[in-house]
């Protein structure tokens, strides 16, 4: 699918699109390590999650003929006040739906929204392996700044995590 074939969008996410969100990342949950929750997420919870990033950063949905396929959000890296410059992004696409722009497309803009904030650098982890996200990270400027070996345990398996990181 190209993502410039159908009508398609790039906005807020809101309440209503936790539903969506919600089975695009229950995908990943079931069937990857690329994240390392093992119980699905409900609707409800998503909206949580969703309202207490868009307290203080982006979270957007990319809606194609009014289906959201794809989203991507900052987050909080850390706790600490120090941290307070840092935030630390996530890209999921519909399962089958990578390599085709989208997730470049929201990648890009949340970049650009992000370049807004009083922001200093940009964190992406991700669980290895992932050619595809480490992909993605490269483009945008990011360079490798860690990899832990074995430090997630999922479906009976130790995976290696990587973190990138942008200064912006």
């Amino acid at each position: 699918m190209n993502p410039g074939t159908f009508a398609a969008m790039i906005r807020d996410a809101n309440p209503k699109d936790a539903l969506r969100i919600a089975e695009i990342y229950n995908y990943y949950i079931a069937n990857t390590t690329v994240t390392f929750e093992e119980d699905p997420v409900s609707a409800d919870i998503m909206v949580g999650r969703i309202t207490e990033v868009q307290d203080k950063y982006p979270w957007l949905v990319y809606e194609q003929d009014g289906k959201v396929i794809g989203y991507a959000y900052a987050g909080t890296w850390k706790s600490r006040c120090a941290y307070r410059y840092s935030v630390e992004t996530s890209v999921y696409l519909e399962n089958g739906l990578s390599r085709n722009g989208i997730g470049s497309a929201l990648y890009s803009e949340l970049l650009v929204r992000l370049k807004t904030l009083d922001l200093h650098g940009i964190i992406g982890g991700m669980a290895l392996p992932n050619d595809e996200c480490v992909a993605l990270h490269k483009k945008f400027g990011f360079e490798q700044v860690a990899h832990f070996k074995e430090v997630g345990f999922k479906f009976n398996k130790w995976i290696d995590v990587a973190y990138f990181e942008k200064i912006l």
